[in-house]
């Protein structure tokens, strides 16, 4: 693909520099369709990074949906409408009972912020608990407990940073304990300190860190210390819910646990600009008497059209059984490559989440951060898209639309064995 220098110059002069592009060849993409996008220059490539167009890339039932509601009306939460309430409702059926009320925001950024305001107004603690390479949004006060950002992203004072389950290292057990003790530790840190315990938060796959979601349970130990401790249990479910497991809806359900708060995002809409917030409602109880929320854009009827149908389309075309049976055979095809590559040293995973650690050497488990890179650049020359995760940076991260096929599972682990070869 050749890229346009001028288009290059000009998004540098217009957005400025803290805009990233993937690769060292930036991809210009112009259309998508299902599990497919294509450049430019008309060359198709398989998606399996992009989870925001959840049900596919366009999915015909959500534009449709959008473009039959805005041109009817869109407007706030203060004036009456069926439809958010018709799709909060809807939305909450695929919940606990316990988690019964929803507010809504237009990003996954402001559903944990919202979240956080509610956990500091409920519990009158401020201090917080992530994993050590967390991601959690772009606010000010989410930087300050996304250590992800980078070195040069300073931890709030009262956020305490704990190891994630690393299972590959610790193995099951081991890992459980890890987090367990690291979470009591941070808990006792935050009340020596003044902050008290106001909530653990994480990506309930943590995603970030390098996605660990086995053994079942693995957050039941870490999730009662911070309740008896007084603070809430916040599930970040933005990028690893929404029938992406597989064998559930939401990846805190695999473990057994009921969320104080659960946040959601991205993709609820398919690509359209929608989060939420899922409560107890006691929570929101307490919070609603003592101040209000007004989201101009969040909940309006354009936007819970497009929710509404993303959940009928998971319905409809069995997505989440998808999801199940594709990542099944995804992760068996992905572990018949531990034999022939040296350089794979673990595959771990969920429905259609999945991991690869790339390590120099399997007896000493090192990092092999470099080789992602190569990875990544040649899997996308080779039509294929997917991105990294983890502390060390040497996981490939396969997350792709909830349609992807068995047949599209066979062409990415084809493509990703020559490539392999080629590192």
């Amino acid at each position: 693909m050749k890229i346009d220098p001028s288009l290059l110059e000009r998004r540098t002069h217009a957005l400025g520099p803290a805009y990233r592009l993937f690769y060292d060849k930036p991809l210009h993409l112009v259309r998508g369709a299902g599990a497919r996008v294509w450049d430019v220059d008309g060359k198709e490539y398989l998606d399996a990074y992009n989870n925001v167009p959840s049900v596919g890339h366009c999915h015909p039932k959500v534009v449709e949906a959008l473009s039959k509601q805005a041109a009817t009306l869109n407007t706030h939460t203060r004036y009456l409408h069926e439809t958010v309430v018709d799709f909060a409702e809807q939305l909450l059926g695929y919940f606990p009972q316990a988690l019964s009320q929803v507010m809504f925001t237009c990003t996954g950024s402001e559903a944990n912020d919202l979240a956080l305001r509610v956990a500091r107004s409920v519990t009158g603690s401020t201090g917080v608990i992530v994993t050590e390479n967390a991601y959690h949004g772009v606010t000010s006060v989410l930087a300050e407990m996304s250590p992800s950002l980078g070195s040069a992203n300073s931890i709030g004072a009262d956020v305490r940073v704990v190891a994630a389950p690393d299972t590959y290292r610790l193995g099951n057990e081991g890992a459980q304990d890890a987090l367990v003790e690291g979470v009591k530790a941070a808990i006792t840190d935050l009340e020596d300190a003044g902050f008290g315990v106001a909530a653990l938060i994480c990506d309930t796959v943590f995603a970030s860190d390098g996605i660990f979601v086995d053994p079942p349970g693995l957050l039941q130990g870490a999730v009662a210390a911070v309740q008896a401790a007084g603070g809430l249990f916040i599930a970040d479910e933005v990028q690893s819910g929404l029938a992406r497991p597989g064998t559930h809806m939401w990846a805190f359900e695999r473990h057994n646990v009921v969320p104080d708060m659960v946040t959601l995002g991205k993709p609820m809409g398919a690509g359209h600009p929608i989060a939420a917030l899922v409560s107890k409602p006691e929570l929101l109880e307490h919070f609603g008497n003592s101040t209000r929320y007004f989201n101009t854009f969040a909940g309006n009827p354009v936007s819970a059209a497009v929710g509404q149908a993303v959940l009928n389309v998971i319905v409809d075309e069995d997505l989440m059984g998808n999801a199940l049976r594709v990542g099944n055979q995804l992760r068996e095809l992905l572990d018949d490559q531990l034999s022939k590559h040296a350089h794979i040293g673990d595959v771990r995973g969920s429905g259609l989440y999945a991991a690869v650690e790339l390590v120099k050497d399997r007896e000493t488990k090192e990092p092999w951060p470099e080789g992602i890179q190569q990875l990544l650049n040649l899997l996308r020359e080779n039509g294929v898209l997917a991105g990294s995760c983890g502390r060390f940076g040497n996981c490939l991260k396969i997350r792709p639309p909830l349609c992807f096929s068995a047949q599209d599972a066979v062409m990415f682990v084809q493509t990703l064995d020559r490539t392999l070869s080629k590192l």
